[in-house]
This record gives structure tokens, sequence and C-alpha cells, in this order.
């Protein structure tokens, strides 16, 4: 690879969405093929682009670069004559035996460069489409799909004007994270879809009541109850959210959270097949219900106030008075979701 041809490479595969580890030379013991300097691009299947040494180096090259792309981490790697396959890890550095006739001693630096985490956005909305604004700022990939949009509907994002769960399955494949901000507009066929995805976590922009009448529903169609049990509805981190950026914000927050942890949350699920499905709402105790947008803000303990309060249309002032509880003035009469 001439010198420059790597950064050439590397905007492809990141263009891509495909993980690989920048691998560098740093120091060369004679007789050796490699140069100080010489780079190539390494994928975890084994495809390399440069050069960075002959054929013996290679294994503990592929061994490393795989382990960085799992964890995140860049490593410092001596290849030296010794026996085939012994390791020593010297603290500052990884030293791998190289069995080869040839010989020679090679110090490389592997430099894991991740995929930006693909995020879809599942719903033609005001609150869709403040996610897919705000998202790639995050350095989240995003998808939007729903009926409705237009191909180019937003620079730098692939929109598929489909919610078919066989459509989304093949244009986007597993993984990734899903949030659902379908508002009333074909929440069930949202979630089956986001389902057929098998992502690392759902996201249902909804109040805890009526995320949990769609959840019987999934179940009772056949979907997969414990994947069902791992879509955290009510949305995002609670922030008493009243707009629909807003209402981004908080959700973002909580898929930030989710991929830093790297924790998924269908592992989360399994890790407590036990628990209640209320126990993944992120209510705080004791929050006030005014201004609450998507869920949040009602006590636990007052799910009619919790429904009543709830701004994107979800309740009603009725059911509050029904309650003996306050009415929040916008209640019923203005919905910051697009109800």
């Amino acid at each position: 690879m001439p010198s420059f041809d790597w950064i050439t490479q590397a905007a492809r595969l990141r263009e891509q969405g495909r993980a690989f580890a920048l691998v560098s030379v740093l120091r060369v013991q004679a007789p050796a093929s490699a140069r100080p300097g010489d780079k190539a691009l390494v994928l975890a299947d084994g495809t390399i682009h440069g050069w960075i040494g002959g054929g013996c180096a290679q294994p503990a090259v592929l061994r490393t670069v795989r382990q960085a792309l799992q964890d995140g981490r860049a490593r410092s790697v001596r290849i030296t004559p010794a026996a085939q396959g012994s390791e020593r890890d010297l603290g500052d550095v990884l030293e791998f035996g190289m069995a080869c006739h040839s010989g020679g001693t090679l110090e490389l630096f592997v430099d894991p460069v991740l995929a930006d985490p693909l995020l879809v956005v599942i719903g033609n909305t005001p609150v869709a489409r403040s996610l897919v604004s705000l998202a790639p700022q995050l350095g989240l990939r995003v998808a939007w799909a729903g009926v409705g949009l237009r191909q180019q509907e937003a620079e730098g994002v692939q929109c598929i004007a489909s919610d078919d769960p066989e459509v989304l399955r093949r244009e986007l494949g597993d993984g990734g994270f899903v949030v659902v901000a379908t508002q009333g507009q074909r929440d069930l066929q949202g979630l089956r879809a986001a389902l057929a995805l098998r992502a690392g976590g759902v996201w249902f922009v909804a109040s805890a009541r009526k995320a949990a009448v769609l959840r019987e529903s999934l179940i009772a169609s056949g979907a997969d109850a414990l994947a069902v049990q791992a879509i955290v509805a009510p949305a995002g981190t609670p922030i008493s959210a009243h707009t629909p950026p807003e209402i981004a914000l908080s959700v973002l927050a909580a898929v930030v959270a989710a991929r830093r942890a790297g924790v998924p949350a269908i592992e989360a699920a399994q890790a407590a097949p036990q628990a209640s499905i209320a126990a993944i709402d992120p209510v705080a105790p004791g929050a006030s219900a005014e201004g609450e947008c998507c869920g949040h803000g009602a006590p636990a303990a007052e799910p009619a106030v919790r429904e009543a309060a709830s701004r994107c249309g979800h309740g009603s002032p009725q059911a509050a008075a029904a309650a003996g509880q306050p009415v929040p003035a916008a209640a019923g009469s203005h919905s910051c979701c697009g109800h």
C-alpha cells in the first residue's frame, strides 16, 4: 500500500460502518521485511490492507486485533523468536513467540477503530425527526424507518419508507439500538419491526400504561416474551421533557448510557427474568407529573395521575379528576408529541 492509501481505505471502511484496527510498525530488529512506520488496516475476518511484515507475524497480529475490537483497547505487541504460541504480558506490551526460521523482532501498535453504533428510529413523528437530527452529533449512525418517509428525508441518514419487519431486517440486519417513536401511529407495527431487528436495546416513547397494553398484545401474538419485557418504556431519562427536541435528548441520554455500559437490554432482562415489567420504568419516586411528556414524572403509586398528566395524549383530564387529583392546565389540550 502506498504511503497514505491507508487513509483512503480507512475512510471507506468507516463509511461502510465496519470496524478495523490500524496496526503500525514501531520498531524492527533485523532480519525483518517490515520497516518502522509501515501500516496496515486489519479487520476481524483476517483481511489486511497494507504491509506490516510477512506471514509469520500475522497469527499474533490477528489474535490481538480481534481482542482489541472486542474491548476497544489499544495494545502494544512484540513478536520475537521463541517457542511458537508462547505469550507473555509484560505490562506495557504483549510479547508473542514466533518460530519462523527468518528470526527478527517486530514491535507493533494496534489501535482499534470501532464502527459507530447504529440507531434505528421508527416512526414519522416530530420526536422521531428530533432524534434523527440529534443522534449523529453523538457518534451514532442513523437509519430512519416509517411509512411516508422520502428517500432523502434527512441528510446523511438512511431512510426507509416502511415499517415492515422483513424489509427492515433485510436492509439493516441485526444489532444496534432502536427507538420506536410512533406516538399513536402504527405503534404495534413499529414495535414488531423493532423486535425483528434483534437490537441491543429497544426504547418506546410512550407511557407505562400504554406500553403495558401493547406488550400484552405482542406476547399474545407470539412475540418472544423476554424480548418484549426488555422494551424500555417510558423511554429515556426523566428530565421533565416537554418538547420533541427535549424528549429526543432524554431518550438519547439513555441510549448513550447503554452504549457505554456495553450491556444490551435483552441481557439485562435475562439477568433478572422474574423482575416485573414495571421495574424498567425509570421514574423517580415522588417526581412531579407537571410538564410530563412521555410517561415520566408521576409517582409510581399514582398511575392514574401519570396517565392523566401525559402530554403525549395517552391520558385525559377526566382520568385525573376520577382519581381525585388536580388536573394540569395543559393536560389533554395540547400534545408536544404531535397528537
